[in-house]
């Protein structure tokens, strides 16, 4: 049997899914964003007149989507030294992957799960990048 696990300090998700499924020892996130909890905004984004997303602040967009896994992982009882796995996907992989890349090294100097980054043309809302992480749970 898999458990759903839905954090109360993570985005809402924005379809019907949980934030992540525990089967056995292994911990699936469903895909991650970088919406502010209770907000939904964008870090750091602005809109025009009409609501179209004129600029955001992606390397504000990275540190929030790790806190957003963080907190997921912990509200599932796992934390991040658990992750082996995570999917990056990025909206404009050619301009953002080295600021990610930097990112990412801080964040996991200790635990180096294996990692995919994909370049993709949107995600479902207009945040420039989506975490898929896979755990292990001790």
């Amino acid at each position: 049997m898999a458990d759903s696990i839905h954090s109360q300090r993570a985005p809402k998700p924005v379809g019907a899914y949980p934030h992540a499924r525990r089967v056995g020892n292994l911990l699936f996130l469903s895909g991650v964003g970088s919406r502010i909890p209770g907000t939904n905004e964008i870090p750091g984004a602005h809109y025009d007149e009409h609501g179209t997303l004129v600029s955001s602040d992606f390397e504000a967009e990275c540190h929030q989507v790790f806190s957003n896994v963080r907190q997921i992982l912990e509200d599932a009882g796992a934390d991040w030294s658990n992750l082996v796995d995570v999917t990056v996907f990025l909206t404009h992989l050619e301009r953002d992957f080295p600021t990610y890349n930097r990112l990412y090294a801080d964040y996991f100097r200790e635990n180096q799960p294996c990692r995919t980054t994909l370049g993709v043309d949107r995600l479902p809302t207009d945040i420039a990048i989506e975490l898929k992480c896979i755990a292990v749970l001790d």
